[in-house]
């Protein structure tokens, strides 16, 4: 995800010497006195993944001259064990059968032992946000019930006459920006930052956030080179940007598009030719703009941060998380 995400090379090392020295840590964090249950905790870690939540730790540690290298890594690990462990409850839920291009925890060893050990690495995170104090406690938690509360939203869906697309973006809001938003004030916190720089990095960790995954919306449609098979989302029935914007057409060219949105797509043929007809239609478009407007949004946020290599990299961030969907 770094890759060439700053314009100085000295300072490009130090973070990617930083991100390696996460990834190390976190494979520490899912260690286990039982062979199975390091296994199956470490599964999800070992397969890798963009560890874009660590990167805007790193980054925003660097927006001032306060941050400890350890406590960076340890926020770092702290913010993408809360993820990894969301996403073994996500995949029982979903009943998903890949993550990351890996056969899913829960196919592998079931839905027990991927929900145990989804909490089993929300204990490792929140043992490790204690050493950093009780203000970072207090956003891990609120931030924690942020992502529960998108997860109940989503499972529930939009009340009778709630605007759809309204509510899908507040889901997004909670379970993927929130995290990413604390990613990046945990940074701007260890770094010795302004109040005010801390709002800001908040706000863009929340924007970006929801950038990221918008975007990830378009690729589940549109890419055959993700970790898991295209249209998962569209097979699922879980609403996404392209799937919402389509269902507001009122052409009746669209019926057929329309038509098999609101069936189960349980048949091969049916994805194929729904996402066929999606990857044709003007709400890709639409949604890429979105994608564009949301990232021009987050910044424009970074104006008020001190200029410097960590600012450069933010700014180039918004322009790789909108190259993803091109």
């Amino acid at each position: 995800m770094l890759a060439s995400q700053t314009r100085d090379p000295v300072f490009e090392t130090v973070v990617r010497d930083q991100l390696d020295r996460v990834e190390s840590a976190l494979v520490r964090a899912a260690d286990a006195d039982s062979p199975m249950v390091r296994e199956a905790a470490q599964h999800v870690i070992l397969a890798g993944g963009k560890r874009f939540r660590p990167l805007l730790v790193i980054l925003g540690s660097h927006l001032g001259p306060a941050a400890v290298d350890a406590d960076v890594e340890r926020a770092a690990v702290v913010v993408e064990l809360t993820h990894v462990a969301s996403l073994y409850h996500d995949d029982v839920m979903d009943e998903a059968g890949l993550r990351r291009g890996s056969v899913s925890a829960n196919s592998r060893w079931g839905n027990t032992v991927a929900i145990l050990v989804g909490d089993l690495l929300f204990a490792r995170a929140s043992d490790l946000v204690a050493d950093l104090g009780p203000e970072f406690v207090r956003l891990q938690a609120r931030t924690f019930a942020r992502l529960v509360q998108g997860q109940l939203a989503e499972t529930v869906g939009p009340a009778p006459g709630q605007d759809r697309l309204g509510h899908y973006l507040q889901v997004v809001a909670d379970k993927t920006g929130s995290l990413i938003a604390t990613s990046a004030l945990f940074g701007a916190k260890l770094a010795g930052a302004t109040a005010e720089q801390q709002r800001t990095m908040a706000e863009f960790g929340e924007q970006i956030g929801m950038v990221f995954q918008l975007s990830d919306d378009i690729i589940d449609i549109t890419s055959d080179e993700t970790g898991k098979t295209p249209g998962t989302d569209l097979r699922e029935g879980i609403p996404t940007l392209p799937t919402l914007l389509a269902r507001a057409s009122t052409d009746p060219a669209d019926a057929r598009l329309l038509t098999l949105l609101d069936s189960d797509l349980s048949s091969d043929d049916d994805l194929a030719e729904a996402l066929d007809l999606l990857r044709s239609h003007r709400s890709i478009d639409e949604a890429r703009a979105e994608v564009r407007r949301r990232a021009e949004s987050a910044r424009l946020l970074l104006d008020g941060l001190p200029a410097g290599p960590a600012r450069d990299s933010l700014e180039e961030l918004c322009d790789t998380v909108v190259s993803r969907t091109v």
